[in-house]
């Protein structure tokens, strides 16, 4: 297993067939955020992007509940990433769990969220950071900061509202409202709902036919996605111009032809 998957603090990894489980597993804390859990995340994610035994990444929560967000105790003790004055606040946030959205937007792979039960303030936003989510009837969503006096600190809006949209996103902040499974399917929080039993063999599955395509496109893929959010007209266009011209020439894409003529499955190598 290569290096920057041991020795990680208050996270578990998996690795097989091209997919990288992390799972966050702080349970006594309903896997609630803390600083260990954000130096591991980030250390992870920027080793994931250089393997190339790694071409999806699931991410999802130990035990019953996906994330509690942050630490109720260390805000009322005013303790941890949560100590000092409002400008040293304000440099925590910088400097500790923002550090979590950027590491996942530099991030150029898929990243599936597997929601097996409660995504709460921080552990929504995480959810909606993800590319894709799946979930159950028991997964639960609530973008609750709006309930202890809070804003949603950790860049969660710009994620959030690219994934259901203006109004939906301001009702789920400015309400801190609970959903469940169904109402986050019906928003687009979730891509897939399926029953508690299936959830990580229908993730794993979705997971493995992404992980089949050819990974150089998939990424560049995304990316195009991405720019779409912040990119005008010609700048998207000349930015595809360019991707397209990189996977034209890949063996991947002359493979994918090839299996296509010869009416069989592609055997992408990432070259």
């Amino acid at each position: 297993m290569s290096h920057y998957l041991e020795n990680t603090k208050h996270l578990s990894l998996e690795l097989e067939n091209f997919i990288l489980t992390i799972t966050l597993d702080n349970p006594k804390m309903r896997n609630a955020i803390t600083t260990d859990m954000i130096d591991s995340i980030e250390a992870v994610l920027k080793g994931a992007d250089r393997d190339e035994k790694v071409r999806v990444v699931v991410l999802t929560g130990a035990g019953n509940s996906f994330c509690a967000g942050g630490d109720l105790n260390a805000m009322e003790n005013k303790s941890g990433m949560f100590a000092g004055n409002s400008a040293e606040l304000r440099e925590n946030y910088s400097t500790g769990i923002q550090r979590i959205p950027r590491a996942i937007e530099a991030f150029q792979k898929p990243i599936i969220g597997m929601i097996n039960g409660a995504a709460i303030g921080a552990g929504c936003d995480l959810a909606s950071m993800c590319d894709l989510r799946v979930g159950t009837t028991n997964s639960k969503f609530g973008e609750t900061f709006s309930k202890l006096g809070l804003v949603p600190g950790d860049g969660g809006p710009y994620f959030l509202t690219r994934v259901v949209g203006y109004a939906k996103a301001m009702e789920l902040y400015l309400t801190g409202d609970l959903i469940n499974g169904d109402e986050a399917l019906r928003i687009g929080l979730l891509n897939h709902l399926v029953n508690d039993d299936e959830l990580e063999s229908k993730t794993k599955e979705l997971a493995l036919k992404i992980a089949q395509n050819a990974p150089i496109a998939i990424q560049m893929t995304k990316q195009s996605l991405k720019s779409v959010r912040l990119a005008d007209l010609n700048s998207h266009l000349d930015l595809m111009a360019t991707y397209q011209g990189i996977a034209q020439r890949t063996d991947d894409h002359f493979e994918g032809i090839k299996a296509f003529k010869e009416k069989r499955s592609p055997k992408f190598e990432g070259k």
